[in-house]
């Protein structure tokens, strides 16, 4: 009796290590799949511009009827460009950092206010974009003003029809030891 009560407890033992592992895995594969719903709180595909501009005041450039809107933090060199469609729901959503704005005073320490749902924002380390969303669905090196980058593709068409479709990340290059930054983040409701 008493061997099939260490018999028990083995495959009782077993099964519960089992289920912890593959409750493990299943959190790591979610991981790996991780969607954006967000850009600078901004839902393309379900939000409009009147809510932008409620958020972040009036553009910098665009106007009423346009399809085309952009606001600045000149103090971080950042720009954020809204694209919307006839009816004014955005389409595409873009935060980037520009090294030809010009600069004002402001706080050296204030993080970009334009970060995705998950928290990512212009200026963190590339690495930050996997932890948070996986592995891309595809890499590829890119150019912008001369600089090298690397383009990290993520298409979330299996998340379903009624979240955003595509997220694009623009990161430099690690160099001399210091890792790549994110310089630009576009989140679409359709394929870009």
């Amino acid at each position: 009796m008493r061997y099939w009560a260490s018999v028990s407890a083995l495959l009782l033992t077993g099964w519960v290590l089992g289920v912890a592992a593959q409750q493990l895995g299943s959190q790591t594969a979610g991981a790996r799949r991780a969607n954006e719903l967000t850009l600078a709180a901004v839902r393309p595909g379900r939000d409009s511009v009147k809510k932008v501009r409620s958020i972040y005041g009036e553009p910098a450039g665009g106007k009423t009827g346009d399809s085309q809107f952009s606001w600045e933090v000149n103090c971080r060199h950042e720009a954020l460009h809204v694209s919307t469609d006839a009816s004014g729901t955005i389409e595409e959503i873009r935060a980037e950092l520009h090294q030809n704005m010009t600069t004002t005073d402001c706080d050296a320490q204030l993080r970009s206010p334009w970060r995705t749902g998950r928290n990512l924002a212009l200026g963190d380390a590339s690495s930050k974009v996997v932890r948070l969303y996986g592995e891309p669905d595809s890499r590829s090196p890119s150019t912008k003003d001369g600089q090298r980058l690397e383009l990290l593709y993520y298409a979330f068409d299996w998340a379903g029809s009624d979240v955003p479709q595509v997220m694009e990340v623009l990161c430099t290059v690690e160099h001399d030891g210091k890792p790549g930054r994110v310089i630009e983040i576009t989140l679409a409701a359709s394929s870009l």
